[in-house]
C-alpha cells in the first residue's frame, strides 16, 4: 500500500539506533522533535509497524519506535520474553534516550506492554493510546474462538510461513488488501516459531484487570469495528476499568487500524495528543 506522506521538512528523516537495555541491545527508530511519543508494535512485528505514523506524528513530536524484546532486531532468550520484561525494557529505554515522560501508543501486544509500563513506571508515562488491545485476552465470539484455536494449532505444528499466511489473511481479508497481506506475512515470517510461541504464551497469561484502577494518566482506547482478533467487549472493558478513559471506534477497520485506516488513526491520535500535551504541543517547528 502506498500512502501520501506528510511534508517532512519539519519532521526530518527517521534515524535508527541501538541502546543497551537490561542486558539486551534494543533496536529503535526515531523521527521528529518535541514531546516524546513511543510507539509499541504488535505481536510478531517490529518498529516497521509504524511506517505510516512516524512522518505524521513527527510533525510535532519526537516519535520513537523500538523493536520489543524478541522481535525484529532485538533478539532475546525465549524464557525472558514476557510482557513485564518488555515493559521494563521500555522504561529503561525512555531513560537512556532522555525521553521520559512519554506518550505511549501501543498496538495489540504493544498496548499490553504500555499498560504495564504505566502501572510499574507511572512517572515515565504522560498518556496512553491503547489500540485493539486488552486487559485480558478473550476471543471475539465463537468465530474468534475458532480462529484462535486454529492459530494455536498452526503455531504448534505448522512452519512459520503457514502461520504467517493465516494471520495475515485475518488481518487484511479484503481483495483490495493483497499488498497489506503480503507485507504482514513477510514481517511475521521474520520470527522463529519458538520466539513467536514464547510471545503468544506471554499474552495468554496476561491479566491486569484488577490493577487498572490505579492508572491516572489520560487514556484513549482505539477499536477497529471489524477486529476479529480482539473483541470490542475487551476494549470496552479497558475503557470501563481505566479511570477517565475514552473509547473511539474506527469504522471499517480490523485489528491493524494504523494500516487499514491510517488517516483516521493518525488524526485521532494527533487530536488526543494535542489535548493532553497542552497548548502549542503537536505543532511543527
Amino acid at each position: 500500500m502506498q500512502a501520501a506522506a506528510p511534508d517532512s521538512s519539519a519532521a526530518g528523516e527517521s534515524r535508527a539506533g541501538v541502546a543497551a537495555v537490561n542486558g539486551l541491545k534494543i533496536y529503535y527508530i526515531q523521527q521528529g522533535q518535541g514531546p516524546a511519543v513511543m510507539c509499541l508494535h504488535g505481536l510478531g512485528s517490529s518498529a516497521a509497524d509504524w511506517q505510516y505514523q512516524l512522518p505524521a506524528l513527527a510533525q510535532g513530536y519526537r516519535v520513537i519506535a523500538p523493536d520489543l524484546r524478541g522481535h525484529g532486531q532485538t533478539p532475546a532468550r525465549l524464557r525472558s520474553i514476557t510482557v513485564r520484561a518488555m515493559a521494563d525494557d521500555v522504561a529503561v529505554l525512555l531513560d537512556e534516550l532522555q525521553a521520559a515522560p512519554a506518550h505511549l501508543v501501543g498496538l495489540s501486544l504493544g498496548g499490553c506492554v504500555a499498560q504495564v509500563v504505566a502501572l510499574r513506571h507511572p512517572e515515565r508515562v504522560r498518556s496512553l493510546t491503547l489500540v485493539n488491545t486488552f486487559a485480558r485476552l478473550r476471543p471475539a465470539g465463537w468465530q474468534g474462538a475458532r480462529r484462535m484455536l486454529r492459530r494455536l494449532l498452526l503455531m504448534c505444528f505448522a512452519p512459520m510461513p503457514a502461520n504467517a499466511a493465516f494471520i495475515a489473511e485475518g488481518l487484511f481479508p479484503r481483495p483490495d488488501q493483497a499488498l497489506l497481506r503480503e507485507i504482514a506475512a513477510a514481517s511475521l515470517c521474520g520470527n522463529s516459531r519458538g520466539t513467536y510461541f514464547a510471545a503468544v504464551c506471554a499474552l495468554l497469561g496476561f491479566d491486569v484487570r484488577k490493577q487498572l484502577a490505579r492508572l491516572r494518566c489520560p487514556t484513549l482506547v482505539i477499536a477497529g469495528d471489524r477486529d476479529t482478533t480482539v473483541s470490542l467487549a475487551a476494549k470496552r472493558e479497558l475503557q470501563r476499568l481505566i479511570p477517565g478513559a475514552r473509547l473511539v471506534v474506527v469504522a471499517d477497520s480490523g485489528h491493524a487500524t494504523p494500516y487499514d485506516q491510517m488517516d483516521t488513526f493518525n488524526r485521532t491520535v494527533m487530536e488526543f495528543l494535542g489535548e493532553v500535551s497542552g497548548p502549542g504541543a503537536g505543532r511543527a517547528t
